[in-house]
């Protein structure tokens, strides 16, 4: 693979070699739970593609994991010493770095890959897979309500950035909260506050569970806690990884007809790329592709 300004500059064997980047992210990440007892399932469209293709939808440009809430936060705590953070990085925005995604996400550090979320920011830069946490949903509908109210309000001051992907209204509506709300420590003082109040429902509490950290559709939608419970094994890419033992429920009630393939016009990658290559640390490209002009940290 050479250089990319584009996916749509990729053709298959490119984007193949990515996807074989992700899986190589994902084989370590399940190492790395497997040696600490740590709980994962594949999710979205991931799990989709285990299901109907035996590994990536073929289209597909990244890699998507579900965690019980707890087992995210212990990983949060570990991954620093258990973790090759050489190789690659953790990352999950916090007071101190926002890294302008919900999600926490795994980042192989000898690759690059800037997408246009990030071209301003400075932090790892490389091919990742996110890592979805779920919460604990509560029984009661008023304590459901302010769940997803707080909930809206993590999504929209966490990754302190307009939307991608999301229709004319919602991307409005950010735009103008952010354009009120500009100090930085006022956002995160209100993210932060949001997060610890949608997830204070214990993950183990409650007879179900929610994604509360993604579209919308995924805040809405409750699961019965039984069905995550226990994992079974389906074929990846040639590996064995867990999936939820409800996934049909999961996926049904979040996707459809999972197994239908969706319109030509639906079948390309996602990532808004501004520059790839995955063979070359992102490091050397600051100042280039990501934070122009500027070398210095």
């Amino acid at each position: 693979m050479s250089e990319f300004f584009s996916m749509d500059e990729m053709n298959p064997d490119d984007l193949r070699e990515l996807q074989l980047k992700c899986l190589s992210i994902l084989v370590y990440f399940k190492d790395i739970c497997e040696k600490n007892k740590l709980t994962f399932y594949l999710a979205g469209g991931t799990a989709i593609g285990a299901l109907r293709h035996k590994g990536f939808i073929p289209w597909d440009d990244d890699i998507d994991v579900f965690m019980p809430r707890p087992d995210y936060e212990k990983l949060t705590r570990i991954w620093d010493k258990v973790a090759d953070t050489s190789r690659y990085a953790f990352c999950r925005s916090t007071r101190e770095t926002n890294y302008h995604h919900h999600a926490a996400s795994i980042v192989d550090n000898n690759s690059t890959l800037i997408e246009e979320r990030s071209v301003n920011s400075d932090i790892p830069q490389g091919v990742m897979m996110d890592v979805i946490p779920l919460d604990g949903c509560p029984d009661s509908k008023i304590a459901r309500f302010f769940q997803l109210y707080n909930a809206l309000k993590f999504a929209l001051f966490n990754p302190q950035r307009l939307p991608e992907n999301k229709n004319r209204g919602i991307y409005i509506g950010t735009k103008i909260f952010l354009a009120v709300i500009k100090s930085k420590k006022l956002r995160d003082s209100i993210w932060i506050q949001a997060e610890k109040k949608m997830t204070k429902y214990g993950y183990y509490s409650n007879k179900n569970i929610t994604e509360l950290i993604g579209e919308l559709y995924g805040m809405v939608a409750e699961h019965p806690l039984e069905d995550f419970l226990t994992t079974v094994e389906v074929d990846f890419e040639g590996y064995k990884m867990p999936i939820m033992k409800g996934y049909d429920a999961y996926l049904k009630s979040v996707f459809g007809d999972y197994m239908k393939l969706p319109p030509k016009s639906k079948r390309k990658p996602k990532t808004r790329l501004v520059y790839a290559n995955l063979n070359e640390p992102y490091l050397q490209y600051k100042g280039k592709y990501y934070l122009k002009g500027r070398n210095e940290r």
